[in-house]
C-alpha cells in the first residue's frame, strides 16, 4: 500500500512539474510573439495616415501606445475594434463593409504588440 502511495504522489508530482513547465513556455511564447505581417500592412493602408508611428498628431493624449491607451481604458483587441466601430470626435468610422471583423482583430493586434 505504501509503494502505491509513493508511487502515486510521484505520478502526481511529475504531472503538476510538466503542466507548470507547459504553460510557462506558452506564457514565454506569447510574450514574444511578434506582430502579423497581415496587421502590420492593414494598419498601414488605413491607420497610418493618422497614427504615424502609433502617434495621433490630432490629439497627443490619445495614441496608440500602451500607457494612452490604458489611460483611456483601451486594454484588449476587442476594444480597438469597438473603437473602430464606433469613434469618438475627430477619428474616422470604420464599419464592416471598410473593415472585415477579422481585419479589424489584425489590425488592433498589431496596435497592441507593436506600440509598446
Amino acid at each position: 500500500m505504501r509503494k502505491i502511495f509513493c508511487l502515486f504522489i510521484c505520478i502526481t508530482a511529475c504531472f503538476i512539474w510538466v503542466s507548470l513547465s507547459t504553460a510557462a513556455e506558452k506564457n514565454k511564447a506569447a510574450k514574444t510573439e511578434k506582430p502579423s505581417k497581415a496587421g502590420e500592412t492593414l494598419f498601414k493602408e488605413h491607420c497610418s495616415m493618422c497614427h504615424p508611428a502609433g502617434g495621433n498628431p490630432a490629439n497627443p493624449k490619445k495614441t496608440l501606445k500602451a500607457k494612452d491607451l490604458s489611460a483611456n481604458k483601451i486594454t484588449k483587441a476587442e476594444d480597438i475594434v469597438k473603437l473602430m466601430r464606433k469613434p469618438g470626435p475627430g477619428m474616422m468610422k470604420f464599419d464592416e463593409k471598410k473593415i472585415s471583423d477579422k481585419d479589424a482583430k489584425e489590425i488592433a493586434e498589431y496596435i497592441l504588440k507593436t506600440f509598446k
